[in-house]
Parts: structure tokens; C-alpha cells; sequence
């Protein structure tokens, strides 16, 4: 497989030529970008896959919700429906997708609506709900907003620096977006990783003196909530099934994460 993506490098390159030339005409502001008197979040990526978004949108969510008025965004990853939708208690995964659905589930406090069209998303939640703070899930190459604070997420195990464009690598943009963050955080660390290691890698990112680098990790829940409740530490009785794909681990997930896990 990694043979084949490199005999696609002729179609990278034009990838790279033509999100180059998109970015271009944005920072030189010949392209139109929109954007709000209410502070807007974006939490995003440079690569296609895993790198920790739904965490960090619901660490944000813990943060501000008790102080301010918060609304998350998001385009609703694989829904049957388009154009802006408030979820609801009668919302469907289908209608507005699983990680707003989830959003909204977990948190009582907030409002959450779907838009593919992160501009009207945000222009239809400030009529209808006038939030203080608008958290926007995977927007980061929607450059038609301009947010007022942008969180690069990248992961440790994979790091943007070490990837290439598509269709080569996982890359959505060249690794010199990266220079649009003010926050860049390398996600799913090892809970114990040295100060030297962090040395290492921020020397790999070379953040500039305006970008704050961050390191974090994952810390899973010791208990299975369903119907019955399970210890995760009683799983070495059960003779256990796992069922993904491709692109479901790279959506949600990378599922070595999993098998490395203490379950």
C-alpha cells in the first residue's frame, strides 16, 4: 500500500499547487473571509485521521460552559441531510451526525447545530440562540471564516511533520498551515513522556514565538457503560471482538491506540 501511494506523487503535487494557490488567495485577502464580534474556536487538523478533535472540543466545552454561553459547530460528519440544523432530543444520527449528537447528549448546558456552510451556521446561531462562544469542530481549512483563535491538533504518533500531501500521505494542506495556528497540540502522548522527548519534538514543529505548544494524552474510563455496567479490568474474561475499517480509524480513532491501552 505505501508503494502504490507514492506512485501517486505526480497527483500530490497537484494537490499541493492547487490548496497552495486557495491559501494564497486568502492571506492576501483576495479571497473573502467572514468574520464575528463573538469569539470563534476552531479546533482543526492538517492530516485526514485521528488526532483527538472530539476530546478537545469537549475539554473546551467543560472549560467555558460554566462561564459563558457556549454553542459548538459542526458540519456533521456523514449525515443524510444538509444545511443548518439545531439538534434536538428527536435528532437523529442520521439528521446531524454522531459527534454533535454526542455533544449535545453529554451536555445539557450548551447548543449545538450542523452546517456544512460554517459562515451561516454561525450567522443562524447568533439570531437564534446569541451565544458569548462558538466552538467550531474540524473548520480549520474552511478559510471562507476567520476565527478568532485556531487549535491545531496533531498526533504523537503522527505527527504532521512527518507526513506528506494526498493522495502520498494524510496531509488535507502543506505542513506551512500549520503557521495559521495560535495553539498547536500533539495529541494521545504517552502519560509519561519526557521532557527530552518534548525537547524533540517541539524542535520538529518549531512553533514560532507567537504559537503556543501543548502536549496532552488520553485518560479512558476504568467502567463499559451500557445496559449493565462493565470493569474494563474484567475484559480478560471475555473473548473480545473488534469491528472497524479504514476509514472509520481514521475518522474516529487510529485503533492501535486501543490495543496499546491497559484494558
Amino acid at each position: 500500500m505505501k508503494y502504490i501511494r507514492f506512485l501517486l506523487f505526480p497527483f500530490s503535487t497537484l494537490y499541493y499547487l492547487i490548496t497552495s494557490l486557495r491559501n494564497l488567495l486568502f492571506d492576501k485577502q483576495l479571497l473573502k473571509a467572514t468574520s464575528f464580534a463573538v469569539p470563534t474556536l476552531v479546533v482543526g487538523n492538517l492530516s485526514v485521521g485521528g488526532t483527538g478533535k472530539t476530546p478537545q472540543i469537549e475539554y473546551l466545552i467543560r472549560l467555558l460552559s460554566g462561564v459563558y454561553k457556549v454553542a459548538v459547530l459542526s458540519r456533521g460528519y456523514k449525515r443524510k441531510t444538509k444545511g443548518f440544523l439545531l439538534v434536538s432530543e428527536a435528532s437523529s444520527v442520521e439528521e446531524i451526525g454522531d459527534e454533535p449528537l454526542q455533544f449535545f447528549k453529554k451536555f445539557k448546558n450548551i447548543t449545538v447545530a450542523v452546517d456544512e456552510k460554517r459562515v451561516h451556521g454561525i450567522q443562524e446561531l447568533l439570531k437564534q440562540h446569541s451565544p458569548e462562544i462558538v466552538l467550531l469542530d474540524d473548520a480549520f481549512q474552511h478559510r471562507t471564516l476567520k476565527a478568532s483563535i485556531y487549535i491545531l491538533l496533531t498526533s504523537y504518533a503522527d505527527l504532521f511533520t512527518n507526513d506528506f500531501l494526498l493522495p502520498v500521505g494524510n496531509l488535507r494542506e502543506s505542513r506551512h498551515g500549520a503557521k495559521r495556528a495560535e495553539t498547536i497540540i500533539v495529541t494521545k502522548c504517552p502519560a509519561d513522556l519526557s521532557k527530552k522527548e518534548q525537547q524533540e519534538i517541539a524542535k520538529k514543529i518549531n512553533p514560532s514565538k507567537n504559537q503556543s505548544l501543548f502536549f496532552t494524552s488520553i485518560s479512558y474510563s476504568q467502567t463499559l457503560k451500557g445496559k449493565q455496567h462493565l470493569e474494563l479490568k474484567e475484559l480478560v474474561n471475555y473473548e473480545v471482538l473488534l469491528i472497524t475499517d479504514w476509514l472509520q480509524a481514521l475518522a474516529i480513532s487510529r485503533s492501535s491506540s486501543f490495543f496499546k491501552s491497559n484494558y
